[in-house]
Formats: structure tokens, C-alpha cells, sequence
């Protein structure tokens, strides 16, 4: 039995990315690669969220395809299925049943306060659905269910983190002591990676301009051309200064992919244009995401591995979740 199965471990990790768009460079240096490195020394679950992606309007084919690109860069990046947990979210049916139960006592109050529903649902001009409503109430589900320590995420998640517990302790109060508290756990290492288009933006699969996203699938003719356009400013020195985004983006990237010092990196460009900059950061994402693309190719190639993969970490995530589902069930008076 791997140390993911044990029923009361220590630390558990449990953390997803949505499929709604490729994963892109900065979901490898702000999570994948965090994700990869904690799976050493802590028992770790990690979930293509694919039910959150049905809170806004999507294509059906095209979500199809993105779950399985998604569960095959996270197993390409480095999670290893034989020691982590890796699964799809919709193919373990009690973070939906669970959602259902945690709905019907979280206060309408604590949803109204949510960030993410107002930014989500102006977009949406009133065409929002109730489930995009209830969202955090979903991630709050997925996360308890598997007795869960500590949730790997930016601080623009923070808030969702602490409507979690406040649910938890809620139930816990009402119902007796189910569900364990997570805590947050905020990376402060590539944790913002930003738009090269704007670089006063986050990264983001949903941004309009691919022109700003780095995939991790892209080729490196396209990597090349990215960077090559990405947004500077009129200066000339190349450092690290935030009043210069766009070449403080630039210079991040190139310092989370290769693990050198502030001090070392404007020392190495000390007297170069951005030219040299633009080229240099774009060699240095290359070389990283060759490998990702190569291992990602050949499980796309074998789709019976891919699926048999995924199978096994739905058992697995099953096995927990199925466990901590009939507590709360009991708890509740159903069972």
C-alpha cells in the first residue's frame, strides 16, 4: 500500500487545475512543478477538476480532449502515479454528492462575499449559473473529502481556502467532528507568473491574446515568436525592478526556470539589449518544456495506459473519499 492510501496520514496534499484551457508555463512554475517536488516527502492527491470547468459556457468535444491533455501533462511534468494520487474529479461521484450536503448549510451570506463569483459572473452580463454560484462550495467538497492538511495555492485563492474551514468548522460544530481543517499553503516561488502581452496581468489560459501565454505544448518556433514580441519598455538596462513590468516578468521567468539569483541574473545580462534577454529566456523555457512535451507525446500516443491510469487513481481517490462521504452521511441523519 503507497503512503497516498493510508487513512490518516500526517500531511495530505490535495490540489487540481481546471481543463478549460492547455496548461500554460506559468501553471508548471507556480503549481505542476511545487506539485512534483511535495510528492517526495508528503502523501499527495491531485485532481483534473473538471466538473468547476462546467460553471461557465463551454464546447463539449473540446472539453473531452482538455481533460485528457490536462491528466497527461500532470503525469509528463513529473506526478507519479504510482506514488501520488492522480484522477479526473467527475469520475468519483461523492465531490458531487458531497457538494450537495455542504450546500445545504453553507450560508447564502458567505457565497455573496466571494471575489470570484462577482469578477466570473459580470463577465457572464446575469447569464451566470447557479453552479458558478456555489463554486467555492464545490472546491470546498473536493478538498474535504479526502481528510486533506494543506491546499497548494496562489494567494488569489487564499479566500477560498478560509470559506473551506468556515464550512468545516461549521459542520463539525453541528454535526460532530468530521472533516479536518486545511490550511493554506501559498507558494513564494513562480507562484505569479505574468502575461507577456500585459505584463501587469496574471498568466492565464483564458487570456484573448495567445500572443501572452507560454504553453507548455507550444513549439519552440512559437515559444521564440512569444518572447520575441513579448512587452518591455523604452529603457535599456536589463534588472529587476516592478516599476518595469514587462521586463521584471521577463527576467522572473527566466530566474524561476533556471534557478539562478537576482544578483547572478542582471549580472549575466549586465551591458546586453532585451534582444538578448527575449532570446535567452525563450532558449531557457524550451529546454524545460522539451522533455514535458516528449513524455507527454508518447502517453497521448497510448491512450489504454492513459486510461488505465486514470482508472486506478479513481479507485484510489474513491477509496478515501467514499470513506469520509458515508461519515458525513451519517453524521446528517441519511445513513
Amino acid at each position: 500500500m503507497s503512503r497516498s492510501d493510508t487513512s490518516n496520514p500526517a500531511r495530505r496534499i490535495f490540489s487540481g487545475m481546471q481543463p478549460s484551457g492547455r496548461l500554460h508555463l506559468g501553471n508548471y512554475l507556480g503549481a505542476l512543478r511545487q506539485w512534483v517536488r511535495g510528492q517526495r516527502e508528503e502523501s499527495c492527491i491531485f485532481c483534473v477538476v473538471d466538473l468547476h470547468a462546467l460553471t461557465v459556457p463551454y464546447d463539449v468535444s473540446v472539453l473531452r480532449t482538455r481533460i485528457r491533455e490536462s491528466a497527461a501533462l500532470y503525469v509528463a511534468a513529473g506526478i507519479d502515479p504510482d506514488t501520488s494520487i492522480v484522477f479526473v474529479q467527475s469520475r468519483v461521484r461523492a465531490h458531487a454528492e458531497l457538494t450537495w450536503l455542504l450546500d445545504c448549510i453553507t450560508p447564502l451570506g458567505w457565497l455573496n462575499r466571494m471575489t470570484h463569483f462577482k469578477e466570473k459572473s459580470a463577465k457572464a452580463k446575469g447569464n451566470a449559473g447557479a453552479g458558478l454560484f456555489t463554486y467555492p462550495v464545490l472546491q470546498a467538497a473536493d478538498i474535504l473529502l479526502y481528510e486533506t492538511t494543506h491546499v497548494p495555492v496562489g494567494d488569489d485563492q487564499r479566500q477560498h481556502i478560509e470559506l473551506c474551514r468556515d464550512i468545516a468548522q461549521s459542520f463539525n460544530h453541528r454535526f460532530g467532528e468530521v472533516f479536518v481543517l486545511p490550511e493554506a499553503r501559498i507558494s513564494k516561488t513562480g507562484a505569479r507568473i505574468m502575461s507577456l502581452t500585459d505584463p501587469t496581468s496574471k498568466m492565464s489560459k483564458s487570456d484573448p491574446n495567445p500572443n501572452g501565454v507560454i504553453g507548455l505544448l507550444d513549439p519552440p518556433s512559437r515559444i521564440r515568436k512569444k518572447f520575441a514580441r513579448a512587452v518591455t519598455d523604452s529603457r535599456t538596462e536589463v534588472r529587476f525592478d516592478p516599476e518595469r513590468p514587462g521586463v521584471y516578468n521577463l527576467l522572473s521567468i527566466y530566474g524561476a526556470v533556471t534557478g539562478e539569483s537576482e544578483a547572478a541574473i542582471e549580472a549575466h545580462f549586465e551591458g546586453k539589449l532585451y534582444g538578448h534577454l527575449k532570446k535567452e529566456v525563450a532558449d531557457a523555457v524550451i529546454a524545460l518544456v522539451e522533455p514535458i512535451q516528449k513524455r507527454y507525446n508518447a502517453l497521448m500516443e497510448d491512450p489504454a495506459e492513459l486510461d488505465r491510469l486514470l482508472d486506478r487513481g479513481a479507485l484510489r481517490a474513491a477509496d478515501i473519499a467514499d470513506r469520509t462521504l458515508k461519515r458525513a452521511q451519517e453524521a446528517m441523519g441519511l445513513r
